[in-house]
């Protein structure tokens, strides 16, 4: 089966994922891999700095991160969009061992062979979102609808 991904240079920032050839809506692209982490020894360590504005970690759930900084594949490389093509689906494994949980990378729309992959990263920090944190935190991906920041609201906006 031909590759249908590959990872280089991105005009967003650093390194992106980009399709090689049409990937379906729906289809499932990749696994985001890595080292299974507690919370706590992702805090304690030096991969989970919130003022570095650059993660290779996903929280899997409430007991486990994956740490794509140790064992990582090439879905870490997915840069953050405001408008994505993909999305982040989690997936429960059977049984109580959360550890063996997954991620996936799905197209949410039909993609074409060039088109870089993203997805919202859906970043939430306990810490205030102030002007110096969006900073950290800027979005490049250029979309019109750019918020401006990879943080997602800590509320929802009011309607009316």
């Amino acid at each position: 089966m031909p590759r249908k991904i590959v990872a280089r240079r991105s005009a967003i920032h650093g390194n992106g994922v980009f399709a090689l050839e049409p990937i379906a809506k729906g289809e499932r692209i990749i696994e985001y891999k890595g080292r299974r982490r507690t919370h706590a020894e992702v805090d304690a360590g030096d991969t989970g700095d919130a003022d570095s504005g650059h993660t290779f970690l996903f929280t899997l759930n409430d007991e486990y991160v994956i740490d794509a900084n140790h064992e990582g594949g090439v879905a870490r490389w997915m840069n953050h969009s405001c408008k994505p093509n993909c999305e982040a689906v989690m997936e429960e494994a059977d049984g109580d061992n959360r550890r063996r949980d997954r991620v996936f990378i799905e197209a949410i729309r039909a993609i074409k062979p060039g088109d870089e992959l993203m997805y919202n990263y859906g970043i939430t920090l306990d810490e205030a979102h102030t002007a110096r944190m969006k900073k950290i935190w800027a979005c490049r991906c250029g979309a019109k609808s750019c918020t401006g920041t990879m943080l997602q609201p800590k509320r929802k906006p009011k309607k009316g």
